[in-house]
């Protein structure tokens, strides 16, 4: 009678563990099957997908739509004095990156001191305004009449140039000689977030350079900010 008990207990425990697997597995399977049937929202297609340019090598020109309504390239901007400018520092922001914001200021601050030497801003915002509200065409309008911005800001419709360039953060900086030549990419300095802590001005540092007919050191460094929305 004993060995009949013991049997009929240890059955009911080996029917029980096999509930409990089966349990799991079915569950699992449910799992997987409810991740795999999930849709999540596609990051929007660019027309052009691009390793990027690199230093030495010619930048694209571009058509792109300005704050004020006109499109422009770089062939038709202009240095503070109405001639043809000796370099473009192009610079991929926008509005609500919170590392673009705080380098806002010294955007503006590096156009009104080289734009008269010859080397204009030329800011371009990339972010798809379906993702970023806040970087509609619009909002720009409103973001640039606020701060009395010098400079062009061009609006990326249609995410085109970011791509092709190979700018994947903002702030990025790309700064060209007269014949769209990458000499600098990267950063504006060393401390993106405080403009108070900057030690390094990478980016003055490489125009500098480039007014003496000197190659910029370093010619790259690490840019810092925002992914841009795409």
């Amino acid at each position: 009678m004993k060995h009949l008990m013991t049997a009929l207990l240890l059955g009911l425990l080996l029917t029980a563990c096999g509930n409990a697997t089966e349990a799991g597995k079915e569950q699992a399977a449910n799992t997987e099957t409810t991740e795999a049937t999930e849709t999540k929202p596609e990051a929007k297609a660019v027309s052009q997908r691009a390793e990027g340019i690199a230093v030495g090598e010619q930048a694209p020109d571009f058509e792109l739509k300005n704050v004020d309504g006109k499109t422009y390239s770089l062939a038709g901007i202009k240095d503070a004095n109405g001639l043809a400018p000796k370099g473009y520092v192009v610079i991929f922001t926008c509005n609500t990156c919170p590392f673009a914001v705080a380098s806002e200021q010294r955007i503006i601050d590096l156009h009104n001191k080289y734009a008269p030497q010859g080397y204009p801003v030329v800011a371009i915002q990339p972010n798809d305004p379906a993702i970023q509200p806040g970087d509609s065409f619009e909002a720009m309008q409103e973001r640039a009449e606020e701060m009395d911005y010098p400079f062009v800001y061009l609006f990326d419709e249609g995410q085109e140039v970011y791509p092709v360039y190979g700018a994947t953060k903002t702030p990025e900086v790309f700064l060209l000689d007269a014949d769209r030549y990458v000499k600098y990419h990267g950063a504006i300095d060393d401390s993106v977030r405080d403009p108070e802590g900057v030690e390094e001005k990478y980016l003055e540092n490489a125009i500098n350079a480039l007014m003496k007919n000197e190659t910029p050191h370093p010619p790259v460094t690490k840019a810092v900010g925002c992914g841009i929305k795409a």
